[in-house]
């Protein structure tokens, strides 16, 4: 599987979240105008972009539009696609060019910081440099051990003293055994107490005085891993760090997991902090160089277009789409490819209130399924002519959103 795959593979839930829910509401609009604006902000806050990130995004788009002359909705995810890549932009990657280079790695205690850890020496080591690992958390149980096993599988030495030893002693032999053996990078655990932000900040400080006495001028990096799934409390908790700590980068963890990976966006726009690693996968090679491009492809890009072509049904006048059959071994059609063709409505010449009161209808039978675990395939293809029906009102066109991701996540 290649780097975008993986990358895509793993935004699956955030491309849901966000760009599903953009992609819905902007189908619903024939024109671009105030409301598509709004509902655009209140999705992107939604998505864990936060306030102020929402408002700058749907800013650039105001501009892009006006700048461009747009005026159909259908090319606002292009444009969203590109002031996404544009903010995501800058340098994400590691500098690590010294002999030794120090990788100080941050973060409270759930994050994934020790697998970070694994997963970043063994990605280095195939990149062939020579990699130790210092177990400088000695404060919370179990963490030496854990990291233990992690140089176990990336096959790089570790140097470690017992529970409740020195840090900063810890961080000088890795230095000493990193010298003695000319290692290219070293990468050592710390504790993260944000509870107790003096005694962390102490801490930090002596071991950062023996880096600068031991390592003088070597390049280094002191990366924060954030679980992406925190969301907004992760742009909270980076900036108490900060307070802290010289941050260098993010690691966000977990994002194949969860729906808040919009979380990547404020991270970079309101803090400063480049997101150097993403973690996509449980495997020991799913900690992925962050590729803003890429993140921003992924995030955006609901299906590629050849794979799209490929799986859409023919339709003929007067008939309806069928199933599309997989591929040995491939992934099973979504329920969602393609409408049905609608039939002549005789309620062509209903009111709004008839029609609303008709959707509402609909939508009170198949939320009382999904709350107790019903089959809701059947009612899938009505859904989708709701979906695509421009006369509902806001409200409603909300309404059907949010049931079409639901229904696509439970099926």
């Amino acid at each position: 599987m290649g780097l975008f795959d993986k990358i895509r593979q793993g935004l699956k839930k955030t491309r849901e979240n966000i760009s599903g829910q953009i992609s819905l509401m902007v189908n619903s609009f024939t024109k671009i105008d105030e409301d598509l604006f709004e509902e655009l902000t209140e999705l992107l806050v939604m998505g864990d972009v936060g306030m102020d990130t929402a408002e700058f995004i749907t800013g650039e788009l105001r501009r892009h539009i006006k700048e461009k002359g747009i005026t159909d909705p259908g090319l606002i995810m292009g444009e969203l696609q590109g002031i996404v890549a544009e903010l995501l932009a800058g340098d994400c990657g590691l500098h690590i060019s010294t002999q030794p280079s120090l990788i100080l790695v941050i973060g409270v205690n759930g994050v994934g910081k020790t697998t970070a850890i694994g997963k970043m020496a063994a990605m280095l080591k195939a990149q062939g440099k020579s990699v130790i690992l210092g177990a400088a958390d000695t404060f919370r149980a179990a963490a030496i051990e854990q990291l233990e096993v992690w140089a176990q599988r990336a096959d790089v030495p570790m140097i470690k003293h017992g529970e409740g030893a020195d840090p900063a002693a810890v961080v000088f032999d890795t230095i000493a055994a990193a010298k003695a053996r000319h290692c290219d990078v070293i990468i050592c655990d710390t504790a993260g107490r944000l509870h107790n932000k003096k005694n962390l900040m102490d801490e930090l400080a002596k071991i950062s005085r023996i880096i600068e006495r031991e390592l003088p001028g070597c390049d280094r990096e002191n990366l924060l891993v954030l679980d992406a799934a925190t969301g907004q409390n992760g742009v909270n908790q980076a900036r108490e760090f900060m307070g802290a700590a010289s941050i260098t980068g993010i690691v966000l963890t977990k994002l194949d997991g969860t729906p808040k990976g919009g979380v990547v966006l404020p991270i970079k726009r309101e803090l400063g902090l480049p997101v150097k690693f993403i973690g996509v996968g449980e495997q020991i090679d799913d900690l992925q160089p962050f590729e803003p491009q890429a993140f921003a492809a992924g995030l955006f890009n609901m299906e590629e277009p050849a794979a799209r072509a490929e799986q859409e049904p023919v339709e003929r006048a007067g008939q309806t789409a069928q199933p599309v059959q997989p591929e040995a071994g491939g992934p099973a059609p979504s329920l969602f490819m393609a409408a049905p063709v609608a039939e002549e409505q005789a309620e062509s010449e209903e009111s709004p209130e008839e029609r609303h009161t008709r959707f509402r209808r609909f939508a009170e039978t198949l939320m009382e399924k999904l709350d107790k675990g019903g089959d809701v395939k059947e009612l899938v293809p009505e859904l989708i002519q709701w979906r695509d029906d421009r006369e509902l009102d806001r409200d409603d066109q909300r309404l059907v959103r949010n049931l079409m991701l639901t229904v696509q996540s439970r099926t």
